[in-house]
């Protein structure tokens, strides 16, 4: 009867001082999920999101327990911000569970990418109080590996698109030469006074030297015959008409003497209000504006003559210093420089490289696409042209193509002592990507403006942030490695393919990307064979494609290939 009484009595007390006890238990891992499932490095750092559960019954009413993630591989770890949540009867302003029902969270974690963690596992560590006793709680593993793809932008850096110092080589250089015959108001007669004066002998010496100059080669010789705008458009025909003739006549009167066979081309304009409103537009007269304003209100000639008459405080300086100048015939010679032809400079750039200038020398190098022949021609437009930062930076491009980067870097630094230009810029923007400084390429990349690769380096750059979308269209229609790896990322997988097989200069890294493709669309044969090339030109690839979480589902191909 007592035995009947105290049994349920006993069990309640049982039940009540286990719920109380110091013991919380292990957690299973299938509480826990993440968002990834399996961890990828975006723009240098690992993101994660975890959404746990602690359990009916589980979390003790005077409970706090701190939760940690730790990403831990073969040799290091690295530790995310903690998050701590409390038993339904702890003050405080942490998350609270409750004992009955249990309770579900969600919590970030952020870690700084570093290659090892390709292979390593993500763990949740957890440190339990309740009151002042510890309680242990084992750590609980929530994933495996990190997908690094998005690293593999330092090795697609090295075929990107450098940005070259540019000649500027004209081997046809157009130029002219002019002189003006000024006459009389309402006059066409030509005066001795102008026909002697000095920059007119200058002028027909330049015809007959222009003439005889073997590099040289005249266009033609115009005259162009001015009436000023006062005085009526019948009057000024007339007289930018007879101007003309004149002058054509004299001209070519010379040009027989001096036995010079060209064109002649005349014309006459009969008032020359184009003329008229930039010689006002330059002046300092009184009243600029209005007269400027009457020009843009009138176009029939005569208005705009009564008009401007009309403004009579300003109409005898016009009349003095304006119109006196548009009374001419302005004589403009036209010719062509003729430069040296390709064979030349690739003969004087080897033999006599001092026979050119630096925008022909640069240009040498154009002329061939020996590496060893270009290298040779800009350290001579180094040592010819040491002010000029375009060798300089051009050593440097040679040296990145050749994956001499910090040969390259060398000559960039060099070329921007020079001179900062765009183009060096760019290159010291990808030299910083490829040492993993984002901040330092955002910032070269900013001087870069107007260089013609600068939407490629961008590209470049948005992938190291992580942006892939903004990487893609910055990229364009562009053929690179890291062009394909951006579209990869961005999961736009046939316009990858596309990139990837209309690489020109196809490497290693180009077939990896290839087999990464074929991962990601389910094409074992695919992977397969483009590892197999991948690791055949770079033997290094075979490690890193053993450890690689793209190819999680082909291990037992990828353990073939590394036999």
């Amino acid at each position: 009867m007592i035995k009947k009484l105290y049994l349920p009595l006993l069990l309640t007390v049982v039940v009540a001082l286990s719920s109380c006890s110091g013991k919380m238990g292990e957690l299973s891992s299938d509480y826990f999920t993440t968002n990834p499932q399996v961890l990828e490095a975006v723009g240098g750092k690992v993101p994660v999101t975890i959404h746990g559960k602690f359990p009916e019954k589980y979390f003790k009413k005077k409970a706090v327990v701190e939760v940690t993630p730790v990403l831990k591989w073969n040799g290091g770890e690295a530790r995310s911000q903690s998050t701590t949540f409390q038993g339904e009867k702890v003050e405080g302003n942490n998350q609270a569970i409750n004992y009955k029902v249990g309770g579900n969270y969600s919590m970030k974690a952020n870690f700084d990418y570093v290659p090892a963690m390709a292979k390593s596992e993500l763990y949740l560590e957890f440190n339990a109080k309740i009151g002042d006793k510890v309680i242990t709680i084992p750590p609980v593993k929530v994933a495996d590996g990190v997908i690094a793809t998005s690293a593999l932008l330092e090795n697609t850096l090295n075929n990107a698109n450098t940005g070259l110092g540019a000649d500027a080589f004209q081997r046809i250089i157009k130029e002219a030469k002019q002189a003006n015959i000024m006459f009389l108001i309402q006059q066409a007669n030509l005066r001795a006074s102008e026909l002697n004066k000095g920059d007119m002998k200058t002028f027909k010496q330049d015809i007959s030297d222009v003439y005889a100059a073997e590099n040289k080669k005249i266009t033609n010789l115009e005259v162009s015959a001015y009436a000023s705008p006062d005085g009526g458009v019948k009057l000024n025909t007339g007289l930018a008409e007879n101007r003309e003739d004149n002058t054509a006549k004299y001209l070519s009167k010379e040009l027989k003497k001096a036995k010079v066979d060209l064109t002649l081309d005349a014309k006459y304009t009969a008032q020359d209000w184009d003329g008229f409103q930039e010689l006002v537009s330059k002046s300092n007269i009184q009243d600029k504006e209005l007269i400027l304003r009457v020009l843009s209100m009138y176009k029939d000639p005569e208005q705009r003559e009564n008009e401007i008459k009309n403004i009579s405080s300003v109409y005898k300086t016009l009349a003095d210093e304006i119109l006196p100048q548009l009374r001419r015939s302005r004589l403009t010679l036209n010719y062509e420089i003729i430069g040296k032809s390709d064979e030349e400079i690739a003969q004087l750039a080897a033999s006599n490289p001092s026979a050119l200038n630096v925008e022909e020398l640069l240009y040498a190098a154009t002329l061939t696409n020996d590496a060893a022949k270009q290298e040779d021609i800009y350290t001579k437009a180094t040592k010819q042209f040491p002010s000029d930062y375009r060798g300089f930076n051009n050593l440097g491009m040679l040296a990145y193509e050749a994956g001499d980067f910090a040969k390259a870097e060398s000559f960039f630094n060099k070329a921007n002592s020079i001179k900062s230009a765009p183009e060096v810029n760019m290159n010291l923007g990808l030299i910083a990507l490829k040492k993993g400084d984002v901040a330092g390429a955002e910032s070269y990349f900013g001087k870069a403006s107007g260089t013609p690769e600068l939407n490629e380096s961008l590209g470049n750059l948005y992938i190291a942030q992580g942006q892939y979308d903004r990487a893609v269209n910055a990229f364009g229609s562009t053929k690179t490695n890291s062009a394909a790896l951006a579209q990869i990322l961005a999961k736009d997988y046939n316009k990858a393919k596309t990139t990837l097989d209309g690489i020109q200069k196809a490497d290693a890294y180009t077939d990896y990307l290839k087999a990464v493709l074929g991962a990601r669309t389910n094409n074992s044969s695919m992977v397969t064979s483009n590892l197999k090339n991948a690791i055949a030109k770079d033997s290094s690839l075979a490690k890193h494609a053993a450890t690689d979480l793209e190819f999680a589902k082909y291990t037992s191909e990828i353990s073939g290939l590394l036999r």
